[in-house]
C-alpha cells in the first residue's frame, strides 16, 4: 500500500519545516523578525532560488523556479540518478523549469539544485511522485483555498480595493501548510491587475498608481521588452514573495481564472471582457509559465483539450502539458478534476458554454467511469451560488430589495451556460456510490451546501456538495458584499441547504480522503476582529464528514 507525502517527509523532515499534524496546536517556533508570528522563512536553505513551485503526477515531476540573480547557463535539477537540464522561461535568465520523466509511482525524491559549472544553488529538498494510478492508498490530504494573489500597492495607492498583506497571507499559508498536506490547489484569481473592466480596472490595474508602477502595451509581446518588466512588477511580486520555496516538497496545482487573464469578467455595451482577447491569452500564458507549473498530462484525458498541445507552442516545451484543464490523480482513492471556466467560455445564447464540449465530454467520461473511489470536480467558477455578475452560471441579478432575482434578464449573459451546468451537475449525482462533490474558487467565501434540486432536475437522492473553500488574498473593497452590493447567495434555480452560509472572512480547507469517506475541515481568520498572531494556532471552526452511501 503506497504511503503518504506525509509519512515520506517523516517526523525529521516535519520538525525541520515547522510542520504539525491536524489537531496539535503548539504554534510553530520561528517568529519573524517583525511583530512575531510564523516565521516567513524555515531553516531550510533556499541559497540563490527566489522561488520554486512543484508538480508531479505518477512518473513526471515539473518544477517552476526563478532565481535570485539571472543565470547565463542552464542549471541542471537532479531528481535521485536523473540529470534534468533546465529550460528557460523568461528572456532574462532569471526563470528556469525542469521536467523529469520516466519515474517511479509513490516515490519520494531528493532533488538538488546546482549550476552548470556545479555550483550548488540550494540545499536539496524532498519531492514524491503520486501512487500508481492502479494502487490504493489508504489516505489523501489536499489543501484547497481561492483568491490568494493581490499587490500590496492597492492598499498602499488607497485605490478602493485592498489585499491581505503579503506577509499576512503567507502566515496563512504557512499554517495551511503546517498540517502537511499530499498536494495543495491554488482556485483561481492568482494574479489581480485588470485592465480594460469599467468597475474593476480604475481600482487595479488601470489605476494611477498601477499604471506608473507596471503599464502594459497590449500590441506588443509579454516576454521581451517593457512588457516583460511589467509582468515581473505586477504578477510577479504577487506570487514569489507569497509562495518563495515554501512549496517545494508539496505537489501544486494552480487554476487560473477570469483575474488571472488580467481583467474581470464584466459586460457593458461598451466592453464584453470574455472571451479573453490575445494579449489576455498570453498574459495568462506567460505568468503560469514563469510560475507556476501547467498540469501534466493523464492517460484518461485527452491531450486534444483546449490549452493543450497547440501548433505554434516551442520545441522546447514538454508534450501534454495542459494549460487549463488539469487531473490530481491519486491512485485507484481519488481523481480531482480541475476547469477553469474563462478560457472557452462562448456567447451563443442557449448554445453556450463555458467549458468547450470536449472538455464537458471528458468532465462527463470521468463521471461515468469507475475505477476511482472518489471524484472531486474543481472548477473556477462556483455551482452552487451568485453575487449577480455577468459571468456566473446563473442569471440572477441583485433586485431593488437587496436579494438576487430573474426579474430582470441579466445584459449579455447566456441560457447556454446554464444548459451546461445542469448536464455537469446532473452527471455528478447520478454517479452510484460515490460522493458528488464540486469545490469551487471565485467568490472570495467560505461556505458548504448541498444541491438538492436544479431547475427541473431532482437531485434529492444524491444531492451535489457544493463548497467555497476560502480565500487567502481577500480585503476591503475585494468581498462580493461591498464590490457587488450583495454576498454570495443561492440563485433563484437552486434548492440549495447550506449547511455552512457563506462567510466572507480569510480561510482555507482541507480535505482528507479515506476509502470511505472525505473529511472537510475548515477554517477561517478576521482580519477586522482578529490579531495575525491568532493565525499561528488556527483550527477547523466546521468539519463535516461525508460517507459513501
Amino acid at each position: 500500500m503506497t504511503a503518504t507525502r506525509r509519512e515520506f517527509l517523516g517526523v525529521g523532515a516535519s520538525a525541520a519545516l515547522g510542520l504539525l499534524p491536524l489537531g496539535e496546536t503548539t504554534p510553530v517556533a520561528a517568529q519573524t523578525a517583525a511583530g512575531g508570528g510564523i516565521s516567513a522563512r524555515p531553516t531550510w536553505d533556499d541559497g540563490e532560488l527566489a522561488h520554486l513551485l512543484p508538480t508531479s503526477s505518477h512518473d513526471r515531476i515539473l518544477v517552476k523556479a526563478s532565481f535570485k540573480k539571472p543565470l547565463e547557463a542552464a542549471p541542471i535539477l537532479r531528481v535521485g540518478d536523473q540529470r534534468v537540464v533546465g529550460e528557460r522561461s523568461d528572456t532574462r535568465g532569471s526563470f528556469w523549469q525542469f521536467n523529469a520523466a520516466d519515474l517511479k509511482p509513490g516515490t519520494p525524491y531528493q532533488l538538488s539544485l546546482v549550476s552548470s559549472d556545479g555550483r550548488v544553488l540550494s540545499q536539496p529538498w524532498t519531492l514524491a511522485t503520486m501512487p500508481a494510478p492502479d494502487d490504493m492508498p489508504a489516505k489523501l490530504r489536499l489543501l484547497v483555498y481561492s483568491c490568494a494573489g493581490g499587490h500590496d500597492i492597492f492598499k498602499l495607492s488607497h485605490t478602493g480595493v485592498e489585499f491581505v498583506p503579503t506577509a499576512v497571507r503567507q502566515k496563512l499559508l504557512q499554517r495551511a501548510l503546517s498540517y502537511v498536506p499530499d498536494a495543495l490547489i491554488a482556485n483561481g484569481d492568482q494574479v489581480y491587475w485588470d485592465l480594460l473592466a469599467p468597475k474593476a480596472s480604475p481600482r487595479l490595474g488601470a489605476s494611477k498608481a498601477a499604471l506608473e508602477y507596471a503599464r502594459f502595451d497590449r500590441s506588443a509581446p509579454i516576454l521581451g521588452g517593457a512588457n516583460e518588466t511589467a509582468l515581473l512588477r505586477a504578477a510577479g511580486e504577487q506570487i514569489s514573495p507569497l509562495y518563495g520555496t515554501l512549496c517545494r516538497s508539496t505537489p501544486v496545482f494552480f487554476l487560473q481564472d477570469d483575474h488571472d487573464h488580467f481583467d474581470n469578467d464584466e459586460a457593458t455595451d461598451e466592453i464584453v471582457t470574455f472571451p479573453p482577447d490575445n494579449f489576455m491569452l498570453q498574459a495568462a500564458r506567460a505568468t503560469q509559465r514563469l510560475w507556476y507549473p501547467e498540469f501534466l498530462p493523464d492517460p484518461n484525458r485527452s491531450p486534444g483539450l483546449p490549452g493543450s498541445d497547440y501548433p505554434d507552442q516551442p520545441a522546447s516545451r514538454p508534450s501534454g502539458l495542459s494549460e487549463s484543464f488539469g487531473t490530481l490523480r491519486y491512485g485507484r482513492l481519488a481523481e480531482v478534476l480541475l476547469y477553469d471556466v474563462r478560457r472557452t467560455v462562448t456567447l451563443a445564447g442557449p448554445s453556450g458554454v463555458f467549458v468547450a464540449p470536449n472538455v464537458e465530454a471528458w468532465l462527463k467520461a470521468r463521471a461515468a467511469a469507475r475505477e476511482v473511489v472518489h471524484l472531486v470536480n474543481v472548477p473556477s467558477n462556483p455551482p452552487g451560488w451568485s453575487a449577480g455578475k455577468w459571468g456566473e452560471w446563473y442569471p440572477d441579478m441583485l433586485g431593488p430589495d437587496g436579494r438576487l432575482s430573474e426579474a430582470k434578464p441579466k445584459p449579455y449573459w447566456q441560457r447556454g451556460w446554464l444548459s451546461q451546468h445542469d448536464r455537469l451537475m446532473q452527471a455528478l449525482s447520478e454517479m452510484p456510490g460515490r460522493i458528488p462533490l464540486v469545490v469551487s474558487g471565485d467568490l472570495h467565501a467560505t461556505a458548504e451546501g448541498r444541491m438538492m434540486r436544479s431547475g427541473q432536475l431532482d437531485f434529492s437522492r444524491n444531492p451535489v456538495i457544493t463548497v467555497l473553500p476560502g480565500t487567502m488574498g481577500t480585503s476591503t473593497g475585494g468581498w462580493a458584499s461591498e464590490f457587488r452590493g450583495v454576498g454570495p447567495q443561492p440563485p433563484q434555480h437552486l434548492d440549495m441547504q447550506e449547511t455552512v452560509k457563506p462567510i466572507e472572512e480569510n480561510g482555507f480547507l482541507l480535505m482528507d480522503f479515506t476509502p470511505e469517506t472525505i473529511t472537510l475541515r475548515y477554517f477561517k481568520w478576521n482580519q477586522k476582529t482578529q490579531p495575525v498572531s491568532d493565525i499561528e494556532t488556527l483550527e477547523p471552526f466546521h468539519t463535516t464528514e461525508l460517507k459513501r452511501a
